[in-house]
Order: C-alpha cells, then structure tokens, then sequence
C-alpha cells in the first residue's frame, strides 16, 4: 500500500520545512526515495529483460573536456609493476565530473539545511559522517527504468531541442513523451530522461566547449526548475530522476532560493535520488528500434563515507 502523503500535503512532519517530506521515511532516514523501491518491484523489473541486451550508461571519465563548474578533468597515471603487470592512479578525481550521482550530502536548503534536518557538521567523510553517497552504495540502486527520450519526441512532431539555448522541459512533457511510446511511470520507477545534450557536446567544437566550461551559468535544456516538476515527481512516486545533460535541471538556474534551483525542491526537501551526464543515446537507439522503453536498472555508486557523489556506475539491461 502506497501511504505517501500529496506533494500539497507536505511537510509530512508538523513544523518541517514547505513542501518536505521529512520524517516520513523515518527520522533516522538517510537513502530518501530510493526507499520506495520494494524487492518485489526489483524482481518484476529483472523479468522486462527479454534479450539480455547490456547497455552502459556511463560516459568517459574524462568527460567532458574542459570539466565543467570548476571541477578538473581527471588525471591517469599507469604505474609499471613489472613483471607482473600495471596498476593505476587517479589525480584530480571528482566524482562528479563526469555521469554522476548527486549524493543527499550535496546540495543543502538555503534555510533548512540538508536532507531530514541533518547540518553541515554532520557532514564529515568520517564514520558517522551523514547522507553519504554510502548510504545508497551499501544499498544498491536497482529496479524498473522508464526512458523518456525528449529529443526523439520533439523531433516526431517537427520540432527541435535546443542545446545551447535555455529550454525548460515541462512534466507534461515528459508525461507526453512516455505516452507516446505506450509507458506511464509508477512508484518505485528510475526515470531517465534523454535531452540530447551529450550528443551535441561530443559534436562541438573545442570553442563551444571552452565557453561552456567558463562558466557555471551557461544556457542548456532541461526540466523545468518549478514546483510542479517536483510535486509530479514525488506524486508519481519517483524513486530517481537521471538525465544526459550537465545539471538535471534547465541552465541557467538561481541558487538564491526555490524558485531557481530544483536541485533545492528535489534533494534536501524530498530525498531524492539525482543522476546527471548520463550516457543514453545507445540505450534510446534501441528502445526506438523495438519499441521497448522499459527494463531493468542497476547502479553501484562509490562506497565512500560521507561522500557527496559517485560516477554514474549504471547499467541498463532489456
């Protein structure tokens, strides 16, 4: 039995914060809406895999180039163990540089603070350290996938998505998208939503991609940063929202408050999962040939203690 209160009906918690969920999933909480997927609804996805198609979902670590938000690109060093082999060094790793999890330690409510209440000094890498990346990684994240392929969408009704532009993706688009291919989203669902931006990034020039990393706030579609997206969200009973663009959400956004930050609505308000610079066009391609647009979902994010993301570590199988 579904029990979750309405988005309009929050905080769940008398007092709580607008609009938050706090202490529905326990006041101890630390995994957020991946707590709505059930064993039961991991087993029924494991049985939508007909062809045992494997489709990564992970773009190349050191994408893209220059790192975005002033972040590096990674660093690879392959030490000579002769003569026995070779191990290797990462410098300059930031998890979430390329497809990446937002971890609940990552974004912070400009008055309320972290998920479920928690503070910054509860945030410590160390044992005991809060809404770590480790919560979901000792977990697993695993269930049904539904791929709303937004480009592909826009495209059948001769229309374009724009890359480089400010294009804010309404939910009764996504909504559209995934009834066009015969699929509606139910709790416990992983919703993996396919702008197109990759494919556009690996087809610009070393210029484009120069400007891109010069700011943190330039323009690119995404979803809409208003409370509707998140009340569909959390209504519908999404467990994670992942996307191929750089920040989920439509750029540029605000972080002063609410009203121009989703990122604020979505993770220290709901709990909830966020994936960004997912790698999906193989995927779309194949759901677009055989009409399928539903599988089984697999991601082992980084066992890091307090970390605040992990590469995607995702995997898509049909």
């Amino acid at each position: 039995m579904d029990d979750r209160p309405e988005f309009r009906a929050l905080p769940f918690r008398p007092g709580g914060p607008p609009r938050s969920n706090w202490g529905f999933f326990g006041d101890e909480d630390e995994v957020g809406t991946l707590n709505l997927i059930k064993p039961g609804m991991v087993a029924s996805a494991a049985a939508l895999v007909r062809t045992g198609e494997v489709y990564p979902l992970n773009w190349d670590l050191e994408r893209p180039s220059p790192a975005l938000f002033d972040r590096k690109v990674l660093k690879h060093r392959i030490i000579d163990l002769d003569p026995v082999g070779t191990e290797d060094v990462y410098d300059d790793f930031y998890p979430q540089a390329s497809s990446q999890w937002d971890a609940l330690a990552h974004i912070k409510h400009p008055e309320h603070g972290y998920y479920n209440g928690r503070q910054r000094a509860d945030i410590t890498g160390r044992e005991g350290s809060r809404n770590g990346i480790d919560q979901w990684a000792r977990r697993g994240i695993a269930g049904r996938f539904v791929l709303a392929d937004i480009e592909s969408f826009r495209a059948q009704q001769g229309l374009v998505m724009r890359h480089n532009v400010r294009d804010a993706v309404s939910i009764e688009e996504i909504v559209a998208c995934l009834a066009s291919v015969g699929v509606s989203a139910k709790v416990g669902d992983i919703l993996l939503i396919r702008f197109g931006w990759i494919t556009w990034y690996e087809r610009s020039d070393a210029t484009v991609r120069a400007e891109l990393a010069s700011t943190t706030f330039f323009p690119g579609p995404g979803l809409a940063n208003e409370a509707r997206t998140a009340e569909w969200l959390w209504d519908q009973g999404i467990a994670a929202v992942a996307a191929d663009n750089p920040a989920l959400e439509a750029q540029p956004f605000d972080e002063s408050g609410e009203e121009g930050y989703l990122h604020y609505r979505l993770i220290p308000l709901l709990g909830m999962a966020v994936g960004e610079l997912f790698a999906l066009d193989r995927l779309a391609a194949a759901c677009a040939a055989d009409g399928r647009y539903t599988g089984l979902f697999v991601a082992a994010p980084l066992n890091k203690t307090g970390g605040s993301g992990s590469p995607a570590n995702a995997v898509a199988l049909r």
